[in-house]
C-alpha cells in the first residue's frame, strides 16, 4: 500500500460523494429520535463544522456535529439546539467507537458547549500509522485507501446560516461518513493479512 500522495495525484482522483440519507436535526425532540438510532450501533462516523472567523480574536462555537453510520448521516444544527444530553449520552458512551480525525480541536470546542469527557474516541491520524501511512489529513488518507478524491470547497462557508446548502450537507456528512469508512477499511485490511 502507499503511505503518501501529493496534491497533485489527489487532484487528478476522481470525486467521492456520499450516497445515504442526509437528516438535518435541528430540534431537541429530532435529537432524541436521532441519538436512539444511532445508539444501536458500536462504530460511527464523527465529525464537526464551526462558521470561520476572518478576525483576529474572533471565534465560534461548533455549529454542526456530524455522526455517520455507512448509510445514514445525521447532522446535528448546535447553533439551533446547543448540545442536547441524548447527543452529549453518544460522545460520552464508551461502548459506542466514534471515529474522527484531529480530534484535539473538537474535544475543545465540545467543551465550549457542555464540558463533558468524550469516550472511545479513535483519531485516524494516530490509527493509520500503524497501517503504515504516513500522510494525516483526511483527503490524502481518503485518497491512498479509495484513490478517490473529496473535496473541500465547503469548509469555509458559513455554518451558522439559517438553512443548510445541498452543497453544505453533502460536504459535511462527506467528512463523518469517511471517517467511518477509512477504519472499517484498515480493519478489514488488517483482518485478511492475518
Amino acid at each position: 500500500m502507499v503511505s503518501t500522495i501529493t496534491k497533485e495525484q489527489i487532484s487528478g482522483l476522481p470525486q467521492e460523494s456520499f450516497a445515504g440519507r442526509i437528516i438535518v436535526v435541528q430540534t431537541e425532540n429530532e435529537a432524541e429520535k436521532a441519538c436512539q438510532y444511532l445508539e444501536k450501533y458500536d462504530s460511527i462516523g464523527f465529525d464537526t463544522e464551526t462558521r470561520p472567523a476572518f478576525r483576529k480574536g474572533v471565534s465560534h462555537k461548533i455549529a454542526l456535529m456530524q455522526l455517520s453510520t455507512n448509510d445514514t448521516c445525521f447532522l446535528f444544527r448546535l447553533n439551533h439546539i446547543g448540545l442536547p444530553d441524548c447527543l452529549a449520552n453518544i460522545l460520552t458512551n464508551p461502548a459506542i467507537k466514534k471515529i474522527g480525525l484531529s480530534l484535539k480541536d473538537d474535544f475543545s470546542a465540545i467543551h465550549k458547549r457542555k464540558p463533558l469527557a468524550p469516550e472511545n474516541f479513535i483519531d485516524l491520524q494516530d490509527f493509520v500509522k500503524y497501517y503504515g501511512i504516513e500522510d494525516n489529513s483526511l483527503q490524502r488518507i481518503y485518497g491512498i485507501l479509495f484513490e478517490k478524491r473529496i473535496s473541500k470547497g465547503q469548509r469555509l462557508s458559513n455554518w451558522e446560516t439559517e438553512i443548510l446548502s445541498d452543497a453544505q450537507k453533502k460536504y459535511a456528512s462527506l467528512d463523518a461518513w469517511a471517517c467511518l469508512k477509512i477504519y472499517n477499511e484498515l480493519k478489514n485490511r488488517a483482518k485478511i493479512k492475518k
